[in-house]
Order: structure tokens, then C-alpha cells, then sequence
């Protein structure tokens, strides 16, 4: 025989819930500015996907004006995370090897005016090996 008891707890799990009409268009603005997706919605306030499509059809700026939202997978936007923090670490070296450059050529300034002797033009006319060409013309076998 089955009991009254077991019915009354599983409908507990399944009550209604009920949410401003306010609450839901502060989640579809939230929504349209990419601030929050609608998989975390559905997890944070244990929402179905399809109450969360139904409010954004209703309360949707941009579904009003048939304008479509693209969103990043959220692969993409680690990805852009990743690269953006790339570039922050590539331009801090950069502008540590400028110092550098700028040291350096600072401290050539001051030893040619110590030591009375034109350090630029003596070792920047120099040609390394391996970085020229050799001179030497191909002749053209017919």
C-alpha cells in the first residue's frame, strides 16, 4: 500500500517558485551585457533554460528589435583571457629591454665624453659575420 507520505516529499522537491518581474529583467540585462551566461543563471538560481529563454523573448531589448547577440563559447573568451594577459607580460618586457637600451646608450654617452673617443662610430660602422652579403656577383650560365 503506498502512503500519503511518500507523494507529500516528493512534491516538495517540485514546488513552484516565482520571480519578480523585475529580478528577471535584471538577469536579461545582465544577460545582453555578457556580464553573466545563462548556464550560471541556471545553476545559481536553479532555473530551467527554458524559463531563462522564455524571459529574454519577453523582456529582451534586442529581441524587440530582432537584433541577434552573438556569445563566445566560454573556451573563446579563456582564450582571449589568456592572450590579453600575453600581451600585458610581452609589453612589461619590452618596456624593461627599452630601459635597458636607454641605460646602456646613456652610459656610451658618458664614456665618450670621459674618455674623448666616439664609441658609437667606431663600433657601429663594423659589419658582423654571417649578417652581409659577401660581394661576390653570380654569373648567369646559359
Amino acid at each position: 500500500m503506498v502512503t500519503n507520505s511518500f507523494f507529500d516529499e516528493n512534491q516538495r522537491g517540485l514546488r513552484n517558485r516565482y520571480f519578480s518581474e523585475e529580478f528577471k529583467k535584471k538577469r536579461v540585462r545582465e544577460l545582453e551585457k555578457n556580464v553573466i551566461s545563462v548556464s550560471d543563471i541556471c545553476k545559481t538560481y536553479q532555473v530551467s533554460r527554458t524559463s531563462i529563454y522564455r524571459w529574454i523573448y519577453k523582456y529582451s531589448v534586442m529581441a524587440k528589435k530582432q537584433v541577434k547577440q552573438v556569445v563566445e563559447a566560454k573556451s573563446d573568451t579563456r582564450k582571449i583571457q589568456f592572450l590579453e594577459q600575453k600581451v600585458k607580460e610581452l609589453e612589461r618586457l619590452v618596456g624593461q629591454k627599452q630601459i635597458l637600451i636607454e641605460f646602456q646608450e646613456k652610459m656610451i654617452e658618458i664614456a665618450e665624453e670621459r674618455y674623448q673617443v666616439d664609441i658609437k662610430k667606431k663600433f657601429g660602422s663594423q659589419l658582423f659575420g654571417g649578417s652581409g652579403a659577401t660581394g661576390e656577383k653570380s654569373t648567369d650560365i646559359k
